[in-house]
């Protein structure tokens, strides 16, 4: 299979400014089967070229955050391609994208191109995220980044589901990641083994704030965090929020979200 990263300047508050629309083809030089595009966010002549040239007969998204979707209802109106989108989600997606699906997709679906791309479920950093698998390469939207972390925040992002999510891809050994910002991932295995490690460090010192008597997600943040997060403030309380809910799941917290106050156990 052949992959194609075309790299898309948008409104996005991830750190490269851009965001990375995929084509994914059959590799064997003929693109008479078609192709996919993945998350293409905004049209540009290099992401035109590039779907023109591919033969795009299907579109579909890793999620519907607006950095992932703008440009979905044009180029489904200008190639006609089948437009896919993740089964019970067909509101929020036609919400998003502005375009109806016209097929849906779950868990072990596979899109008809090349020798096949399959869908693995890996929401948490969104109810509908999941990973395109397209032979060794793992089309995986916002799951992972090369440096750095993911936000997933609170109420949309779940913590607990975002660390299945890791820990699946980092059993199934894929080849590379092909991340939704930034570089493409050439050592997989080693950046989702730090990612995990990065949500459980701080999910301990989300844990050890509450414990230290921190009652508020706000008090948390600033206890939390040891670097200065004046910028994305936001993200950063909506992620401890994911934390604390995880940790009330699993009974090492007590949360009242209608108060907002939060004790240990």
């Amino acid at each position: 299979m052949q992959v194609t990263r075309v790299s898309v300047p948008v409104a996005t508050r991830a750190p490269t400014g851009a965001t990375n629309a995929y084509v994914v083809a059959s590799g064997d030089g003929s693109a008479t089967d078609g192709s996919l595009l993945v998350d293409p966010p905004a049209r540009t002549p290099e992401l035109d070229a590039a779907v023109e040239s591919q033969n795009v007969s299907h579109i579909a998204v890793t999620h519907t955050h607006s950095d992932h979707v703008g440009a979905v209802a044009s180029y489904a109106h200008e190639t006609d391609a089948t437009v896919w989108c993740r089964r019970g989600r067909e509101a929020a997606f036609t919400t998003a994208t502005g375009v109806e699906p016209d097929r849906t997709f779950v868990e072990g679906t596979t899109i008809p191109v090349g020798t096949g791309v399959t869908v693995l479920d890996t929401s948490g950093h969104a109810r509908d995220h999941v990973t395109f698998v397209a032979g060794d390469d793992f089309l995986c939207g916002d799951l992972a980044v090369a440096e750095g972390s993911v936000v997933v925040g609170a109420p949309e992002g779940d913590m607990r589901a975002y660390l299945v999510a890791l820990r699946r891809l980092h059993a199934r050994n894929p080849g590379r990641l092909c991340p939704g910002h930034g570089p493409v991932i050439d050592a997989p295995r080693a950046v989702l083994a730090r990612l995990i490690d990065h949500r459980r460090a701080r999910e301990q010192s989300v844990l050890d704030a509450v414990r230290a008597g921190h009652e508020t997600p706000e008090t948390v943040t600033d206890a939390a965090y040891d670097k200065d997060i004046s910028g994305v403030r936001d993200l950063a309380q909506a992620t401890v929020v994911a934390h604390i809910e995880k940790l009330a799941a699993e009974g090492s917290v007590q949360w009242d979200p209608e108060t907002g106050r939060v004790e240990p156990i």
